[in-house]
């Protein structure tokens, strides 16, 4: 965790490198709205307007949620495993999808209930506790999963991966994730709970009971992130604040994927402002506390599809957007060459 103080801004001379370089390019001033801005952010946090996304790595951090056994899942946690082995194998839903972009992607077991082969090991414990009845981890536990997530970025940025896409599964942590995110937002749950994987009307209650329980119990520091993840969050969330943190400490950008990806976002950014300025945000998920998670970090998502699927497959959908823009920034169509005026920028 000391690695944080290592965190500097992004490059501004980078930025506005790119910035020119997109200005330069024959078409309206800001055009491709969002998709430019990214571009020029990733040039700020990798020191070079020459922006490279050629390799990339989905990171999927898998962990068991002792708040399963209250009930407010449709799935027993034992699908945890068959779908962290369905990642592990490239055969799960994020893997067809990145296929398709040219991404690999790693299965992390960062808090399984079980040991599934062919995953990377990074397990804090075998899954958390119930939050309903006390803290889901230890403090130590909580900055053992960050640590996690910071040396994976660290060994996918030695092995030059550019950017890189942030993903879970963990049957139970929406569950989880509502419950940090009712503290971050100061919200009550009925607010910001959403169905999940798929709950009926009395299971949405059931969860918002349980969320309401938790926070009584534990009652979470709001100025102190660690204590609220360890106490409310999971090891998947923990980890995955780690990608975030690794990749300002490391300048990689990381993508965020959907609520509980967003969660662990602001955690990250609670934990060390400076690292918002490395995320990049995909899309808006269908769970209510996405849109405001997002709007707390200051980040726009270009896509708002109704996604809600997890296993980093909003995130991934991100890739393909931003390769089509690097075309256009990497192009000959411009102004010179066409030997046109051009536009000109107003102040509204």
């Amino acid at each position: 965790m000391d690695r944080i103080c290592k965190i500097t801004p992004l490059d501004k001379s980078a930025i506005l490198a790119s910035e020119e370089r997109w200005n330069s390019i024959a078409k309206p001033l800001g055009s491709l709205g969002l998709l430019e801005e990214q571009i020029s952010k990733i040039a700020g946090i990798i020191g070079s307007p020459d922006v490279d996304l050629s390799k990339r790595t989905a990171v999927i951090m898998c962990a068991d949620n002792g708040v399963v056994c209250e009930n407010v899942t449709q799935s027993p946690s034992g699908v945890t495993a068959v779908v962290a082995k369905a990642v592990a194998d490239g055969t799960s839903n994020i893997n067809i999808m990145a296929d398709c972009f040219n991404v690999r992607t790693m299965a992390v077991d960062i808090g399984m209930n079980t040991d599934a082969f062919g995953m990377l090991r990074k397990k804090t414990a075998f899954g958390t506790n119930n939050i309903a009845v006390g803290a889901a981890m230890t403090e130590e536990q909580a900055k053992a999963a960050i640590t996690a997530g910071m040396d994976i970025v660290r060994d996918l940025s030695e092995q030059g991966v550019k950017i890189i896409v942030s993903g879970e599964m963990g049957i139970g942590n929406t569950t989880s994730a509502a419950a940090v995110a009712c503290v971050l937002l100061d919200k009550a749950p009925e607010e910001i709970t959403g169905r999940g994987a798929g709950l009926s009307s009395e299971g949405l209650k059931r969860k918002i009971s349980v969320i309401k329980r938790a926070i009584e119990v534990n009652t979470p520091k709001k100025d102190n992130p660690i204590d609220v993840l360890s106490k409310l969050g999971g090891f998947d969330i923990a980890g995955m604040a780690g990608l975030f943190l690794g990749g300002a400490v490391y300048r990689v950008p990381v993508v965020i994927d959907g609520v509980i990806s967003a969660v662990s976002a602001s955690v990250a950014v609670e934990i060390c402002p400076l690292c918002k300025d490395f995320m990049l945000a995909s899309h808006i998920s269908e769970e209510p506390a996405s849109k405001l998670l997002l709007e707390k970090i200051g980040l726009k998502a270009p896509i708002n599809a109704g996604l809600r699927l997890g296993e980093g497959t909003g995130a991934v959908l991100l890739l393909p957007m931003l390769d089509a823009a690097l075309a256009v920034y990497n192009s000959s169509h411009s102004f010179e060459k066409l030997s046109i005026e051009r536009y000109t920028k107003f102040i509204r």
